[in-house]
């Protein structure tokens, strides 16, 4: 059989050229084409949503502008409508995601969900079916096993330890882990359609300014914006650590903040439905490994088999991402150039109302 990999066809939300008819833009924004050579590369813009697209729209919000990047020749955008062919025919090969299977676990979840707000409070979207698919996928449309996961994202929010983190938390509230532009999405997928997580804990951190608390509700962020899209709820996120410059008293700052490891790793592996495929650590120093096993630790053996640690070593890296979707300082041949932190709050604030919205729901008792 053909694999998905080899027949990946171009997605409308990827990089391609813009003067594609199918990515007008507003004429108030058509002023002046943007240019790659101004700071930053790149230039964000409105994109009107159709509204007759929206029962294949997996937001919960009403919003009908989302943001939408471009530099040059290369746009980006958030991938809210319903992925091509390709990626629907991979949905149904890994995830079981069949007419047929959708219908039944849907109609089951549903019931369960009814439950539980019966019971406990549970306030969930019940006749979003886009929204009920995010947790089926990840589940492979196993219902009660997507049950599970819906309980672990909301009650995960409402702990103790953690409900203040999700107080008002939007885009536009957290200047601090943006501006520090230690957290990027790259620009293009990878060569299996996944989303690439860049984070640079190393000498872009500055934890006396940007503290631990700022890198976890970026991450939030960023993965909520993830499961806006459902082609990265079928393809899942990779995720690269790079440790370039990662001193001892930074490394310190971690050994003295375990509930922050507790929180990240519980994140990352029960309460977040985001299929997290791999776990890349590059350009570690020497004494890492003591700081590693403190996450390890309390990590499933399922994600300790998906993390790789590959130095320097960025032949290593490209035997799990291709380099042709890696930028030049990681031996790679992609020249898009990065988004920065600052251009990302500009983007994501726009999708405010979105994050407003996902607050709404969950445990109300």
């Amino acid at each position: 059989m053909e694999s998905l990999q080899d027949k990946r066809e171009p997605r409308d939300l990827q990089i391609k050229n813009n003067t594609h008819s199918s990515d007008q833009i507003n004429p108030s924004d058509e002023e002046e084409p943007p240019d790659c050579a101004k700071e930053e590369g790149w230039v964000i813009v409105k994109e009107f949503l159709d509204p007759t697209s929206k029962e294949h729209r997996s937001l919960l919000s009403d919003i009908v502008e989302i943001p939408k990047g471009i530099c040059g020749a290369y746009v980006l955008q958030v991938e809210v409508n319903q992925p091509g062919e390709m990626v629907l025919e991979k949905a149904k090969q890994e995830l079981r995601e069949t007419e047929e299977m959708v219908n039944e676990s849907v109609a089951k979840l549903q019931e369960l969900l009814k439950k539980e707000q019966e019971e406990n409070g549970l306030i969930v979207p019940l006749e979003n079916i886009a929204w009920l698919k995010r947790f089926l996928r990840i589940a492979h449309y196993y219902p009660e096993s997507a049950f599970q996961k819906v309980k672990n994202y909301y009650k995960f929010k409402i702990e103790d330890k953690n409900k203040r983190f999700y107080e008002n938390l939007k885009p536009s509230t957290e200047e601090i882990i943006f501006n520090h532009d230690i957290m990027t999405v790259l620009p293009n997928r990878d060569q299996h359609g996944r989303r690439i997580l860049l984070v640079e804990t190393g000498r872009r951190w500055k934890y006396n300014e940007c503290s631990l608390d700022d890198i976890f509700k970026g991450s939030v962020i960023f993965l909520e914006a993830a499961l806006m899209e459902p082609e990265t709820q079928i393809s899942g996120v990779v995720v690269i650590f790079d440790l370039d410059g990662l001193d001892a008293w930074q490394m310190f700052h971690f050994t003295i903040n375990p509930a922050f490891i507790f929180r990240i790793v519980d994140l990352l592996q029960t309460a977040s439905p985001i299929r997290i495929k791999s776990l890349h650590i590059i350009n570690q120093p020497l004494g890492f490994g003591k700081l590693l096993k403190l996450f390890t630790i309390l990590m499933s053996e399922k994600l300790q088999k998906r993390i790789h640690i590959h130095g320097a070593d960025f032949e290593s890296l490209h035997q799990h991402i291709d380099k042709d979707c890696l930028p030049p300082e990681y031996k790679g041949t992609c020249e898009i150039p990065r988004i920065s932190g600052p251009i990302w709050l500009e983007a994501l604030s726009m999708l405010d109302e979105e994050y407003d919205a996902v607050s709404c729901y969950g445990y109300k008792k």
